[in-house]
């Protein structure tokens, strides 16, 4: 499983073994939704001001985020078909603050490691079409995370 990790932010020191424990979240992720291990995701760490841009420029909302997703296997229907997709294996992209992540990990009482870890599988979950516009899909997206952070021992 293919996974790119790039940290394009100096605000947040990365702890040691942190590009492992995404590897391993995105791979127990993508077992539990029995998606093939060939699967490409990346991930990028940025700051606050990085994915402030982001979220105006793509979706039009001029505040800070925690989390992005982009997905490259968007099946809406103003996608064109396109010729031999089926052999392509890319997933798309998570964006995470690590300065948000930082506040929200202290906010909420638990380690950088676990908040980090919990937006990116909450941004893989969106690659794979989850969403959260209602409760109900909120409540299956949560136990969703929360079996892929259990599993990999990142509790709260």
């Amino acid at each position: 499983m293919p996974l790119f990790v790039q940290n394009q932010q100096d605000k947040v020191p990365v702890p040691d073994g942190f590009e492992g424990l995404l590897a391993r979240l995105t791979e127990l992720a993508l077992q539990q939704e029995k998606v093939g291990q060939e699967a490409e995701i990346g991930i990028t760490l940025v700051d606050d001001s990085e994915i402030h841009r982001l979220n105006k420029d793509y979706r039009g909302v001029d505040s800070p985020t925690d989390v992005l997703s982009f997905a490259l296997r968007d099946e809406s229907q103003e996608e064109p078909v396109i010729a031999g997709a089926e052999e392509d294996h890319l997933l798309g992209d998570v964006v995470i603050s690590m300065e948000t992540a930082l506040r929200q990990s202290c906010e909420y009482g638990h380690s950088l490691e676990r908040e980090v870890g919990f937006l990116a599988v909450h941004g893989m979950l969106h690659l794979l079409g989850y969403d959260h516009p209602t409760e109900e899909e909120r409540e299956r997206m949560y136990l969703r995370e929360e079996a892929v952070l259990n599993a990999a021992g990142l509790t709260r």
